[in-house]
């Protein structure tokens, strides 16, 4: 079959952008097969990840190098920034999976701005010297993130003290991955080694930076639930959620749904962590001042049932509530947002009631 000029066009599209394409495929494995950061399949899928990125790495620049005979060489300079690429995407995707399924996409933004770059850099990044320090670069972020969410299940805790553990254990592998690629490629490695120090050093305190001020979430906490209802009461063991139906286009994630109340108005969540929970939780109400800006109710802890398989469940309650725009936020001690949701208040009686267990 003869190949057209668009199908010629096409062709070299893809190979322009295949490393991309790569990377994204990486994210989609992730997307179809992690579920539960603590179960054995998922610790293998990111473990095979790291261990490929690791690998994947040395070969290629073991090709650039020629340190082995030339037909392999050429095969790993062809293939292994491919695999690289895939490995870095199955990396990096990890956290933006687990964060992404609680269904609040800003507690998820630095992740998927994270990714973002990637592909960006992905299109722009083409010296060799500089695709070397990128290639670190993402390697660092990649271990990172696969070790923060890891680290926590091997010691069975969490809090501020897993997450600097789990940067000092990536800047430790990577340090061992520097000085093998410096006996690889010494005189290369001796050109950038001072910008390859400021880069990871800068993504090491930024990272750190991010989470000590709140703005990552409290890793590797997530939010697997969270809604307010018209009222929440616990029965055997479960909670009933008496709310109200909403139409389908109050469905989607930027629209909030309308509540009739005049009365008082609950707030449930469910807390996945993968491991015992040994943190306090705690429910901010707030609602939205004449001024639009928001305006603090209350800050409640609330006892919570259920175990970290199923996810940790609890709610809270407040009185007195006025029409208007309402939320709460699900927030640990030190003040990091596991995540948020939002509500219009009007005053009356309920309409399309709804009950449900959870």
């Amino acid at each position: 079959m003869e190949e057209t000029p668009q199908h010629k066009k096409f062709l070299k599209w893809v190979k322009h952008h295949w490393l991309t394409f790569s990377f994204v495929l990486g994210f989609f494995s992730d997307l179809i097969l992690l579920n539960q950061i603590d179960s054995l399949s998922d610790n293998l899928m990111l473990l095979f990840y790291a261990l490929l990125a690791t690998i994947s790495l040395l070969l290629f620049y073991i090709g650039i190098a020629q340190r082995v005979p030339a037909w392999f060489g050429k095969k790993f300079i062809q293939f292994m920034p491919t695999l690289m690429q895939y490995s870095f995407g199955g990396l990096l995707s990890g956290m933006l999976i687990f964060y992404g399924r609680s269904g609040d996409w800003l507690t998820s933004a630095p992740f998927l701005l994270i990714i973002l770059s990637v592909i960006v850099g992905n299109e722009l990044v083409h010296k060799r010297s500089d695709r070397l320090i990128y290639h670190l670069a993402l390697y660092f972020i990649g271990i990172f993130s696969y070790i923060v969410l890891v680290l926590p299940v091997l010691f069975r805790a969490m809090g501020d003290l897993m997450f600097f553990l789990s940067g000092l254990v990536a800047l430790i592998i990577v340090s061992l991955l520097i000085q093998a690629l410096h006996r690889i490629v010494p005189n290369f490695m001796n050109a950038n080694i001072r910008r390859i120090i400021l880069v990871i050093g800068s993504i090491y305190a930024t990272l750190n930076i991010l989470y000590f001020t709140g703005v990552l979430p409290p890793i590797p906490l997530s939010l697997n639930k969270l809604e307010i209802a018209n009222l929440v009461v616990s029965v055997q063991g479960n909670y009933q959620i008496s709310t109200e139906a909403q139409p389908w286009w109050r469905k989607h994630p930027f629209i909030p749904p309308v509540l009739h109340s005049n009365s008082e108005l609950s707030c449930f969540a469910r807390v996945y962590a993968p491991t015992r929970l040994s943190t306090k939780i705690y429910h901010r109400w707030e609602y939205k001042g004449s001024n639009g800006k928001w305006v603090n109710r209350g800050r409640i802890e609330y006892p919570i049932i259920g175990s970290n398989q199923g996810g940790y469940r609890g709610y809270t309650t407040i009185s007195n509530v006025q029409p208007g725009t309402w939320r709460c936020s699900v927030e640990t001690k030190r003040g990091q947002v596991l995540g948020r949701y939002t509500v219009k208040v009007a005053g009356g009686a309920i309409t399309n009631p709804v009950k449900k267990i959870e």
